[in-house]
C-alpha cells in the first residue's frame, strides 16, 4: 500500500519505493532520492517536486483530514 502523507503548509510526502511519478505526456520523471516530496504550493522551481520555496512563500494549506466524529465545517471555519 502507497501511503501518502500531506505536510502541515508543506509538501505531499510518498515513502514508498514502489512509485511513478508521470507526466501528461506519459513520460515519467527520474526519481533522485526518497521520499517523494510534490509541491503544493505551486510555486515550486522544480515541479512537480518541492523544492521548500512553501516555506519563502507563506504557503497555508486549507486541507485537513475530518474524521466521522468532527462537524462538517469549510476549511478555516
Amino acid at each position: 500500500m502507497v501511503v501518502i502523507r500531506l505536510r502541515k503548509n508543506g509538501p505531499y510526502v510518498i515513502d514508498s519505493d514502489d512509485v511513478n511519478v508521470i507526466d501528461w505526456n506519459g513520460q515519467e520523471y527520474r526519481i533522485d532520492r526518497r521520499p517523494i516530496a510534490l509541491c503544493r504550493c505551486g510555486a515550486s522551481t522544480r515541479k512537480p517536486f518541492c523544492d521548500g520555496t512553501h516555506s519563502r512563500v507563506g504557503f497555508e494549506a486549507a486541507e485537513a483530514a475530518v474524521g466521522p466524529e468532527a462537524e462538517d465545517k469549510p476549511a478555516g471555519a
